[in-house]
């Protein structure tokens, strides 16, 4: 049972009525993902479902692409601070909960989006629930990986960076930067983004918690401000070269991940003859017919 039918079932969500029994992957992310977190951290959940076919293919339901106002197409579900009173023997836990259509997470896996990036590559025993579709394309994760991972990464981190500076701390962030000097939550999630996007692109694959030491001292206050910033000059650099002798795709793989999400849908609706045509498929007709035009030809 996933989590989402959990929380569903003891009246703490409301989600659409659909979603709950169709979600096929959950898994935790944030700091238990990582290795950093401690017994009180919330549980950030992240996972993905599939509509009905008339969603993912309106022309099914009588829509004509570009004319009129198109029906609303479902593309996520969020709910913070949901409190679990049940859990930990009654202790209670809140959960963050994102849910995403498969059109939309295949959309941002395919752009290396970090956070979905991330919800391939947690450990084992932080996937939730999983079926035979989510076993699928979890075990074609690397597919999703290229070359664009490094200035998405970038971007991402160094926005945390610029957090640092910028943001001004309140409650529990405000005590870190009094503690500390300035937020070594931000930092820590500069230096695990740059070390992500270091094993991607030396390795094509991502080890989530090979650096959680580093990460644990970082969040202790162990690393300065300056040393932090000197750290990410230096590692910028090696990430340049990195990326020029990267073996990597420069881009996504379109046609392979799109085959993987036909596969998908496949899987969960059955045949999608009458819901898409396959292209390969469709020259394929067209030049038998042709040749046997052609053998026939003189007889004409």
């Amino acid at each position: 049972m996933s989590t989402l039918q959990r929380l569903t079932d003891h009246g703490l969500v409301r989600p659409p009525r659909w979603l709950p029994g169709n979600v096929q992957y959950e898994t935790i992310m944030g700091s238990v993902a990582y290795g950093v977190s401690s017994e009180t951290s919330d549980l950030d959940v992240y996972g993905w479902a599939i509509p009905s076919r008339e969603d993912l293919f309106p022309h099914l339901r009588g829509e004509l692409a570009g004319f009129g106002t198109p029906l609303p197409r479902f593309e996520q579900f969020e709910q913070h601070h949901v409190l679990d009173p049940s859990a930990l023997g009654g202790q209670g836990r809140c959960y963050d909960l994102t849910i995403y259509s498969i059109v939309k997470f295949f959309n941002l896996a395919m752009e290396n989006n970090p956070n979905i990036i991330d919800s391939l590559f947690t450990p084992v025993n932080c996937v939730l629930h999983s079926t035979r579709v989510g076993n699928l394309v979890r075990e074609n994760r690397r597919l999703f990986l290229h070359k664009g991972a490094w200035p998405k990464f970038k971007g991402y981190a160094y926005s945390q960076l610029h957090k640092i500076a910028t943001k001004a701390p309140q409650g529990k962030r405000a005590e870190l930067v009094k503690k500390h000097g300035y937020d070594v939550k931000f930092a820590y999630h500069v230096v695990r983004l740059l070390s992500e996007v270091e094993m991607i692109l030396t390795e094509g694959d991502i080890d989530l918690q090979r650096n959680n030491d580093q990460l644990k001292a970082i969040r202790r206050g162990e690393w300065t401000e300056e040393r932090l910033r000197i750290w990410c000059v230096q590692k910028e650099s090696q990430l340049e070269q990195a990326y020029a002798g990267s073996q990597l795709r420069a881009t996504a793989d379109e046609p392979k991940i799109r085959a993987l999400l036909l596969n998908c849908l496949e899987e969960h609706y059955g045949s999608l003859q009458s819901c898409v045509v396959n292209p390969d498929r469709a020259l394929e007709t067209l030049r038998n017919i042709q040749a046997e035009l052609e053998r026939v030809k003189d007889l004409l």
